[in-house]
């Protein structure tokens, strides 16, 4: 009787491992199987991944056109650049130089009072003239401004406010203290002007 029981025991621990065999092995086979199907997307994605001649051409293609159109904005942007400084390149020595034409002026103001001083009118402004063109070939230009003008802040700079002398001129500029000049389209120095209220 003992015989029979541990024979049978053991036929059922040989089916049992039988079971536990073929469990291991669809286990095994699952996992291999999700292996492969791995493996395929994996190869799938790299056959995808790799661009044809012709992708590869055309990546190159716009490569090419971004950097050339890089290329020609700078070039542009530094030729402007360029101009813009050859325009402005003399805007500190005229800025310096404009306080001497404001003597010149000033000069011209006081000798013309002077009747006896004739001559040294004409030399003055002589001088004054031919120094004041070759400015102007170099691109000053006079800043117009006359009383009666409208204020405009952006081109004007206000020194004071007096009281208006009518109700017309409030708002208006009643005098210019101090000539303002451009150098090309840039203004190197605002005039000064006295507004009314």
């Amino acid at each position: 009787m003992f015989l029979s029981i541990n024979c049978r025991q053991f036929n059922d621990y040989k089916e049992m491992s039988k079971k536990e065999n073929i469990q291991e092995e669809e286990i095994n086979n699952e996992q291999v199987n999700s292996q492969v199907e791995e493996n395929q997307d994996i190869e799938a994605e790299e056959v995808k991944k790799e661009p044809t001649a012709e992708e590869q051409i055309q990546a190159e293609k716009d490569k090419f056109l971004r950097l050339f159109a890089e290329f020609e904005n700078y070039k542009k942007r530094t030729s402007r650049e360029r101009i813009e400084l050859f325009k402005t390149a003399g805007q500190e020595l005229m800025t310096s130089l404009l306080p001497i034409v404001d003597d010149f002026e000033r000069a011209l103001t006081h000798i013309e009072d002077d009747k006896e001083a004739e001559e040294l009118r004409k030399g003055v402004l002589l001088i004054y003239n031919k120094f004041y063109n070759t400015l102007e070939q170099k691109g000053l230009s006079k800043i117009e401004t006359k009383a009666g003008d409208t204020f405009d802040a952006e081109i004007h700079e206000a020194i004071t406010q007096i009281p208006a002398p009518s109700d017309d001129m409030k708002g208006k500029i009643i005098d210019c203290v101090e000539k303002g000049y451009k150098l090309g389209d840039k203004v190197i120095r605002y005039p000064k002007v006295v507004i009314g209220q």
